[in-house]
């Protein structure tokens, strides 16, 4: 039997001890080496873009010499205004790549020794930056198609006089969501080059209101490759997919995998996955940043065969190129995000 990659030393290239013993000078270090790679580390001013500064005494930043703007290695990043230490920002990053089911806030504030809120924007400010540099190039060769919900569970009363009927549409909560994965499956002229056997690689998200043939379609149209192959499920929304696409369709009552190989199992291993999160780690998640859960699934099955070491240096890399949040800049003052994010 093959070794599971987790358990291999490939898949383990973080010394957290080395991360913990980090200090400050060390920390700004790594920033500045990841911020400003183009110049070895040297600060370059935000304003002008001059390299020419002095450190000002009295706090960690920097004074431009040519424009005087004050600036540190994390303004104008999602980083900005921090008030923790920039090495607990790296050992956070590193426990959020060392836990592959996600990681609750209750823990992260645990293992930081900080408060459960700081911990809380902390872990939505690492999944923003995901979703926020996610690869948006179209999904091309065997494509697959499928569909999950969430929100729709009802709690029975215990009397059974009281009880109703959780399948009609007029006893379900308004909460009732639609989540429609995308995912590209390894091409066979890539295997050998990735050392993948088998699996996917590519993977889109989207919340819906339904599996309705209009969500279906314009997912597919904005997101796959015209006459890309399709593999889905028996459900009837994925007809309209024969317009634009070679699409096949499986019938789990039947088969899980078909004759000619039509199946949709890479799509129920993601939600095997979200599911893991949803049910084991973060127990209960609002429909208002569940696209942010969701993409930091895509995320990590799209990294699954990558090291713990390679994905703390890819989301440092993103969040020193992502741009402050509004919406997680006075988030326990009420500066919410106050719509959804649907794609139909």
């Amino acid at each position: 039997m093959a070794q599971h990659f987790l358990l291999s030393p490939e898949a383990k290239t973080i010394n957290i001890e080395k991360i913990i013993l980090l200090s400050d000078i060390q920390a700004e270090k790594q920033f500045r080496m990841i911020r400003w790679s183009d110049t070895n580390g040297k600060p370059v001013c935000s304003e002008c873009g001059s390299t020419s500064y002095w450190k000002m005494k009295s706090s960690k930043r920097y004074r431009c010499a040519d424009c005087k703007h004050t600036y540190s290695v994390t303004s104008g990043t999602i980083f900005a205004d921090h008030k923790l230490p920039l090495r607990k920002y790296i050992l956070a990053i590193a426990l959020f790549t060392q836990h592959k089911k996600g990681l609750s806030a209750i823990s992260l504030s645990e293992m930081l020794g900080v408060q459960y809120k700081t911990a809380f924007v902390l872990g939505h400010k690492l999944r923003a930056v995901i979703v926020d540099n996610q690869d948006d190039s179209k999904l091309e060769g065997v494509v697959e198609m499928d569909g999950c919900y969430t929100g729709s569970y009802i709690r029975p009363q215990n009397d059974i006089n009281n009880r109703v009927d959780r399948r009609l549409a007029m006893n379900l909560k308004g909460t009732k969501r639609c989540h429609i994965v995308v995912r590209q499956r390894v091409d066979i002229n890539v295997k050998n080059n990735m050392n993948i056997t088998q699996g996917a690689i590519k993977t889109r998200i989207f919340s819906t209101m339904g599996e309705t043939t209009n969500a279906i379609e314009n997912i597919a149209i904005n997101n796959i490759e015209l006459g890309s192959t399709v593999h889905s499920d028996g459900a009837k929304g994925y007809n309209v997919l024969n317009k634009s696409f070679d699409s096949i369709q499986g019938d789990h009552s039947i088969s899980y995998v078909g004759k000619d190989g039509e199946c949709s199992n890479q799509a129920e291993s993601f939600f095997a996955r979200f599911r893991r999160m949803q049910i084991g780690v973060h127990h209960k998640l609002s429909n208002l940043y569940l696209s942010n859960y969701l993409g930091e699934v895509a995320y990590r099955e799209d990294l699954r065969r990558k090291s713990n070491g390679y994905m703390l240096n890819d989301i440092m890399k993103k969040a020193m190129n992502t741009p402050t949040h509004n919406e997680w800049c006075g988030y326990w003052q009420s500066n919410k995000r106050t719509n959804e994010r649907l794609v139909a």
